[in-house]
């Protein structure tokens, strides 16, 4: 059995399309497009490319879109500047701070930078009171990573409702609004860690397993009921040849884009699950795309909810 591959990238162009026709209608009520503001602090290499991606796909489909770069000898008041005047400016309807912030900031930065986020122009869901609402079944703006889960799951046509889901991390990004979100769509729900106990056999019991812990290859056959769905959400960049070769075979094609490039892009899920999953997302090309999709339609939505009050 191979797995079918969950395309990312071609539901991203949908959602994207789907969007579009909202934001011209929007321009044409109210005069401008849907703002969204973006600080990027620092010059992490990362960070600059989800950035560019992020203003890219913005433009793309008829938002404003607005970078406001600090340099990484920034302080955290500097910051929070900058985010209380995209909080009061009329024209933005989202905003988000690049994370990670640079760690001369200490401990505790980005907590205090999110809760300074208005909730109503919060696109990355981020802050408490949109993290409580999440909780409670009644949810705003949602983080985009999850939320793009549940939607190529859902077009997909993976059932949810009654499902055993287990999900494998527990950040506030990922992991914790990942387990909310299909526990409400009726997904009996598992949250996994570092420390649980024969992980692999707790994994082994998915119908959804969702790996999402940021080390490459973790999660292998193993883990994975036969004819299972898996999510893989972790995204490293790997340099290391001897990781590659023990990941990938001789003759790959992805053993041989390293070996023309020098780094490669891989995810939780080690390639031989390919062989026991049903259904897969592929790492690039799955539930990264979905991210920026679901940035957009949160920026759409805080921008309709701001426009209704």
């Amino acid at each position: 059995m191979t797995a079918r591959l969950l395309d990312g990238n071609a539901l991203a162009a949908q959602i994207r399309a789907d969007i579009q026709p909202r934001v011209a209608a929007f321009t044409a009520r109210h005069g401008r497009p849907p703002g969204l503001g973006i600080v990027l602090v620092g010059d992490n290499p990362a960070s600059e490319i989800y950035v560019r991606n992020k203003l890219r796909a913005a433009s793309e489909v008829g938002m404003r879109a607005d970078l406001e770069r600090l340099p990484a000898t920034a302080s955290i008041d500097d910051v929070l500047a900058a985010v209380a005047q995209l909080n009061a400016s009329a024209v933005h309807d989202g905003l988000l701070v690049q994370d990670p912030l640079p760690d001369a900031m200490g401990r505790g930065a980005a907590r205090k930078v999110f809760d300074a986020i208005d909730p109503s122009k919060d696109v990355d869901g981020f802050h408490p009171v949109n993290v409580g609402k999440l909780v409670q079944k009644r949810p705003t703006l949602v983080p985009g990573t999850p939320l793009g889960v549940i939607e190529l799951l859902e077009r997909s046509g993976i059932p949810i409702a009654g499902a055993r889901a287990v999900v494998i991390g527990r950040s506030d990004i990922v992991g914790k609004p990942m387990a909310m979100l299909l526990m409400h769509r009726d997904a009996t729900v598992t949250i996994a860690h570092s420390k649980t106990r024969d992980l692999p056999v707790l994994a082994a019991t998915a119908d959804i397993l969702v790996a999402a812990i940021g080390r490459p290859g973790f999660v292998t056959p193993a883990f994975v009921k036969p004819g299972a769905t898996v999510v893989d959400v972790g995204i490293t960049s790997l340099s290391d040849g001897a990781l590659v070769s023990q990941l990938f075979p001789a003759g790959h094609p992805r053993r041989e884009a390293f070996a023309r490039r020098g780094t490669i892009v891989v995810g939780d899920v080690h390639p031989d699950v390919v062989n026991v999953a049903g259904a897969l997302t592929p790492v690039p090309g799955g539930v990264g795309p979905l991210t920026v999709a679901m940035l957009l339609s949160n920026t759409l939505k805080a921008a309709e909810m701001q426009a209704d009050r």
